[in-house]
């Protein structure tokens, strides 16, 4: 193998696997998020070539993946959450087969249910919740699919958008009185929780930056119990 698209976890750098640190501390190449924690891209060799994305096209790290790889490089694509839930990892995959440079998915862990975790919402619960829902919120969003969807709603990259969202979600029936809250910078020192309803979340969480996870169901109301002895914890 050449090229390792790895997923380095929520934020908290220990909650990175096992395989991926490993693979870090042995790289060659490490592409990295401007996410991805710096602990993490500091494991890197001290004489390996090290390229943050944040000012590089999709198109650009696809090239960038294939030259070092067919160089015989160790590369790692180090990426925030797990490589292929909203991280382009399958994007950087199709590059690679269609370059002919092998690659390994090494999964991490998602922000999907560990954000959550970390706030004291578990995302399933018996008999509350045995469906998950998830989508991109900076992308084109069926409030009509998600306001009838069972279960719980996970929104990635939402934050700026809440108003939209809650407004779109109720005007197409789902109940304001909905469990709803916004997890920022989550598992990390700097995380802060809104938890509110769907009807008001968007004020009790204007002061939250990004990146923001969207939660919404009965799930929620779990965490004034799970999480009550976190200071993170806003109740609105």
């Amino acid at each position: 193998m050449t090229v390792f698209l790895v997923g380095a976890g929520p934020g908290d750098p220990g909650l990175i696997t096992a395989r991926g640190l490993e693979l870090i501390r042995s790289c060659d190449v490490l592409v990295h998020d401007r996410l991805v924690c710096g602990e993490l891209v500091d494991e890197a060799p001290a004489d390996a070539i090290r390229i943050g994305r944040e000012r590089l096209e999709q198109d650009e790290i696809n090239r960038l993946l294939v030259r070092y790889g067919r160089r015989g490089l160790t590369v790692v694509r180090l990426k925030g959450g797990d490589p292929f839930v909203f991280g382009r990892g399958g994007e950087e995959a199709l590059a690679l087969t269609e370059a002919d440079v092998p690659f390994e998915v090494v999964p991490g862990v998602s922000s999907l249910s560990a954000a959550p975790a970390a706030a004291g919402i578990p995302v399933t619960h018996r008999g509350v919740s045995s469906q998950v829902t998830i989508a991109n919120a900076q992308g084109h969003l069926d409030f009509g699919a998600l306001a009838r969807a069972t279960g719980t709603l996970v929104l990635f990259m939402g934050l700026g958008r809440l108003p939209e969202i809650a407004d779109g979600l109720v005007g197409h029936g789902l109940d304001p009185h909905t469990p709803a809250a916004v997890i920022s910078a989550g598992t990390t020192p700097d995380e802060e929780v809104a938890v509110a309803t769907l009807g008001t979340i968007a004020e009790a969480a204007a002061e939250l930056r990004s990146p923001g996870l969207i939660v919404v169901g009965e799930v929620v109301s779990l965490s004034e119990r799970l999480a009550a002895d976190r200071g993170t914890l806003a109740f609105a």
